[in-house]
């Protein structure tokens, strides 16, 4: 017999059986139906771009306008 005990050895076979079990049931799930994965891959974005907006100026354009505020 284990130092263990016999109720916290069950918990131990039960939580191994979740970690194994959990990604293989995912992989199944997944891999049986790709659409299942696009739709949660649409759902959320995992890069969110700003929205468009003025370009920055040129060089040159900031030139000018430091020129134009000169006194």
């Amino acid at each position: 017999m284990s130092s263990i005990g016999p109720k916290k050895g069950l918990l131990e076979v039960f939580k191994f059986g979740c970690y194994v079990f959990f990604p293989i049931s995912m992989m199944v799930f997944f891999s049986n139906n790709p659409d299942n994965l696009e739709m949660k891959m649409r759902r959320k974005p995992y890069v969110v771009y700003p929205a468009e907006s003025e370009p920055f100026p040129s060089p040159e354009e900031i030139r000018e306008m430091i020129r134009k505020r000169e006194p």
